[in-house]
């Protein structure tokens, strides 16, 4: 299985084109490092998938709930 990371690799001098208004400092300057770690986006998408699944079962129960709700007051 390949690893995929979100981060792009890094970038040396050398291995960019070349450019005379370009110092010789490595190119790394993504926004992509600011961004959270790796673990944090998981964490982040675990909790948001089951945000997702709670909001799911309350949906089902509420469109089986009003129905039955509707007929009962009638």
């Amino acid at each position: 299985m390949t690893y995929i990371s979100a981060k792009p690799a890094r970038q040396d001098a050398e291995s960019l084109p070349a450019n005379d208004n370009q110092r010789s400092t490595p190119a790394d300057l993504s926004f992509l490092d600011v961004i959270n770690d790796e673990d944090e986006v998981a964490d982040i998408a675990r909790r948001a998938e089951r945000l997702g699944h709670a909001t799911l079962i309350a949906m089902a129960i509420g469109l089986t709930a009003l129905p039955l709700l509707c007929l009962m007051l009638m």
